[in-house]
């Protein structure tokens, strides 16, 4: 191990506040995020828009494609589009956050990502659904770029994962509430046309509708109050290593700015992102098709899903919210790792469910637990890196769920079409276990703390 310094008054400190986060009250903690700067309640009323968009289009998108008589292989690649999209645009739209400051970056994602989400709605061809899709992607990247960035530079450490976890029960919980009317409107319009709910018109009006929450909930995006560039801003960090029991106890304080100086940590973005890419991998199998999975096991119309998936998301969401109280008791990692193993089961038995309500339990469960993940996983790689790699690494993080997103449903269309519909669910729960044993090797017997000072 290097040799480091101590320093007796950040040490102090350090310890004053692990302290102060021990003897927090349950009524402080909620008086801590009633008062929230206004960049915070802004993010969180787009975060909400953003996942009634997603959740209206995920619903109706694939199933529109569907009905224009494309097969699963086909949807698979057009599920994939958007992310590989998204890891086209993820990395640039980091260093120009960088760069420009990121609402400037966050208000341009808010007004595009609508525009082209309207445009797939009213195209038919082939080419254009994958252009259009492609496009949507890059421009919306964005958003998976600044808003982890921004929540976590306007919180404290001890309200960053209840703030991220409100914004995961807000995308996830109350944005499922879109399922319902993703369902809706379809069945809608198929209501004054006197056409089937599940033909391309009605559809097509579900996905333009998605496409007006991110327009209209991100209006207020105007008001947030501009952060300066972080290659502008001072960069004093407190680095605490926690190291293996019986080790030496390590604190390294710096208070002169060396944001100039701090080389990119390579191998520790290596080691965040790599199992990220596995678990959004397995994810991506899944979570990309499973509406289409339904239909064609289980013949369902649109309300039907729609229904289905809004409690889905809802329990998700409203459990996502136990992210906080879960990380008072264990390691982060730990928590992470030990839903990927649970999770990955659960898989298998929605793609072998012999009924339906067999595999409406087993998504639910699975939606549950899944979302306990994002919120601490989160919190956890923003805490290991300074704020001045934060976006970069937030970019990273979104181009790993780019690559995912685009692989994994790839493979499972093509699995889906050419074995069976069960084996996408077995590969995407292959690609949990591993990623968690990796998270276990890499992170399992150490853990480290970088806070902004």
């Amino acid at each position: 191990m290097s040799s480091v310094s101590r320093d007796p008054e950040t040490e102090h400190t350090i310890k004053g506040r692990e302290a102060h986060t021990t003897r927090s009250s349950p009524l402080s903690v909620l008086s801590s995020f009633i008062h929230l700067p206004r960049n915070v309640y802004l993010l969180l009323v787009f975060t909400l828009g953003k996942g009634l968009q997603l959740t209206i289009a995920t619903l109706t998108i694939n199933y529109y494609a569907y009905s224009l008589g494309y097969t699963q292989e086909f949807i698979g690649i057009f599920s994939a589009m958007p992310a590989i999209g998204a890891f086209l645009g993820a990395f640039p739209a980091g260093l120009l956050a960088d760069r420009f400051g990121r609402k400037p970056i966050l208000l341009a994602s808010a007004i595009l990502s609508p525009l082209f989400l309207v445009c797939i709605g009213l195209v038919t061809s082939a080419p254009l659904l994958l252009a259009f899709s492609l496009i949507q992607g890059l421009v919306s990247t964005a958003y998976w770029v600044t808003n982890l960035p921004l929540l976590t530079e306007s919180t404290t450490a001890n309200q960053r994962v209840g703030v991220i976890a409100l914004n995961s029960f807000l995308m996830l919980g109350i944005g499922s509430l879109g399922n319902l009317l993703g369902g809706a409107i379809p069945e809608f319009v198929a209501g004054l046309l006197h056409v089937p709910a599940n033909s391309p018109e009605p559809l097509r009006w579900g996905v333009i509708a998605a496409s007006l929450f991110t327009f209209l909930f991100g209006l207020p995006l105007w008001l947030l109050k501009e952060s300066k560039p972080v290659d502008e801003a001072p960069a004093a960090e407190t680095v605490v290593a926690v190291p293996e029991p019986g080790a030496a106890e390590a604190v390294v304080a710096s208070t002169e700015p060396k944001a100039s100086q701090e080389k990119l940590p390579v191998w520790l973005f290596v080691k965040l992102l790599f199992p990220d890419l596995l678990f959004t991998m397995g994810e991506g199998a899944v979570v990309a098709l499973i509406q289409i999975y339904f239909v064609i096991r289980f013949q369902l119309l649109p309300g039907e899903l729609g229904v289905i998936f809004t409690f889905s998301g809802l329990a998700g969401g409203i459990f996502s919210l136990l992210a906080p109280l879960l990380t008072r008791r264990w390691e982060k990692i730990r928590i992470v790792t030990l839903v990927q193993y649970i999770s990955a089961p659960l898989m298998v038995l929605i793609g072998f469910a012999p009924s339906l309500l067999v595999a409406i339990g087993g998504e639910y469960a699975r939606s549950i637990l899944r979302t306990i993940i994002e919120p601490v996983y989160a919190t956890f790689a923003m805490e290991q890196v300074s704020n001045r790699h934060r976006s970069k690494l937030a970019g990273l993080y979104s181009t790993t769920w780019s690559i995912g997103f685009s692989v994994g449903p790839s493979i499972a269309g093509w699995l889906q079409q050419h074995v069976s519909l069960s084996t996408s669910f077995v590969y995407g729960a292959g690609c949990l276990v591993l990623s968690a044993t990796l998270l276990l090797l890499f992170f399992g017997r150490k853990r480290s703390v970088v806070s902004s000072s």
